[in-house]
């Protein structure tokens, strides 16, 4: 495809971008979401298009020569429950709804990628385009491959891509080994007997406690894990049955932790445990601890990290692509199809000036879309060239 072309095409990807942005849709709600990316792919010519897949997922498959790999792309379609301060004419349309963490990017960007690798091919194999519901929930890599994802559209390796706010446009980043953590959630449930403001030594109120326990389970990461291990405990609600003048007597404290091993992520629940049961104590009230395990972490292949880095090498300037320096304590759903086969996750920069990820404010980059299509058509035809193979 000439210059003159991509030009077209990033038009192209930005109108599709700014409808999508437009009409955002929550987790296993992307009922229009996903007809759009289906009928776009069906134009296309793709040789498959399935819907349904895990809910509201969809693949699409596209098929070359003669070569027996497969490859996997994917994007995400879900937005978030968020109110957004945007007064762009393609601003939210759904209320409360908003594309704040750029997967209405990040589906354009694979649109646009699928449109580039059927009309043009330049590659030996099968091509997988997976676009998955319910990222942020964590819910929906799960649900897809629950859903016989890896039978019915099976693939050798897989490969996505997420854009970072504060990253130059044009720029990529991406390392080997663990580059996002875990996401356990937690709920503290603290009991006792509320009672009236003015007699507080009548009954055993929950929000001293509950202010208490906080401020403990900050020692969690600072005191009883290793500096070694990168790891965060936030707390994030704190909710009671008090009123004005009235002493709660139940008290809830809501929170997730962060870690990028497992052992760490069982200590810090039983070191949660201990701390909720004797500050508890202290204050003679009861306490329950309940933890899930929401986000695995997610680790990429260093063979593909590799492969990567030479995709990018002819997309990007060679300046501006770099080895993330640390891993990220935010969490990503990819990571659940990297227990299945080998894969990789990069970042894409999003400019310096970009409010943060899901900010109400946020936007995604339309000067940004190129560098990821061309960055997921390279992938393509290095790693179904006909010479690659594990």
């Amino acid at each position: 495809m000439s210059e003159l072309d991509r030009d077209a095409l990033k038009q192209e990807m930005i109108f599709w971008r700014r409808d999508l942005h437009a009409h955002p849709e929550f987790g296993f709600e992307e009922k229009r979401t996903a007809a759009f990316v289906a009928a776009k792919l069906r134009e296309f010519g793709l040789d498959d298009v399935a819907e349904g897949v895990g809910g509201t997922g969809v693949v699409g498959t596209l098929k070359r020569g003669s070569g027996n790999r497969a490859i996997a792309l994917r994007a995400d379609m879900d937005a978030l429950r968020i109110t957004e301060q945007s007064a762009a004419p393609y601003r939210s349309g759904n209320p409360g709804i908003m594309h704040a963490c750029g997967h209405d990017g990040h589906t354009a960007m694979l649109l646009g990628a699928a449109k580039l690798l059927a009309g043009e091919g330049g590659f030996d194999g099968t091509v997988r385009f997976v676009f998955q519901p319910a990222e942020e929930w964590g819910k929906g890599a799960l649900s897809m491959l629950d859903d016989g994802l890896m039978r019915r559209f099976p693939f050798d390796e897989i490969f996505g891509l997420h854009n970072m706010p504060g990253l130059p446009i044009g720029h990529f980043e991406t390392r080997a080994g663990p580059i996002m953590s875990a996401e356990d959630n937690f709920e503290i449930v603290l009991k006792g007997l509320g009672g009236h403001a003015a007699r507080p030594h009548s009954g055993n109120e929950t929000l001293v406690a509950a202010c208490a326990l906080v401020t403990n389970l900050q020692t969690i990461v600072s005191r009883r894990l290793s500096p070694a291990d990168i790891s965060v405990v936030s707390v994030t609600e704190l909710i009671t049955d008090g009123t004005r003048n009235a002493l709660p007597g139940l008290a809830r404290i809501l929170g997730d932790a962060r870690s990028f091993r497992p052992e760490v992520s069982a200590e810090i629940e039983r070191q949660m445990c201990i701390i909720a049961e004797g500050t508890a104590a202290a204050y003679n009230v009861s306490a329950e601890v309940n933890y899930s395990r929401e986000f695995v972490p997610l680790r990429n292949d260093a063979e593909l990290v590799d492969a990567a880095f030479a995709a990018a090498g002819s997309v990007f300037e060679p300046a501006n692509i770099a080895v993330a320096r640390q891993p990220m304590t935010a969490s990503e759903d990819f990571a659940r199809f990297l227990d299945h086969v080998p894969g990789c996750f990069v970042f894409l920069g999003n400019g310096e000036t970009s409010a943060p990820l899901h900010n109400s404010s946020y936007d995604f980059n339309d000067d940004g879309l190129l560098f990821g299509t061309n960055f997921h058509v390279a992938v393509v035809r290095q790693r179904l060239s006909g010479e690659t193979g594990r």
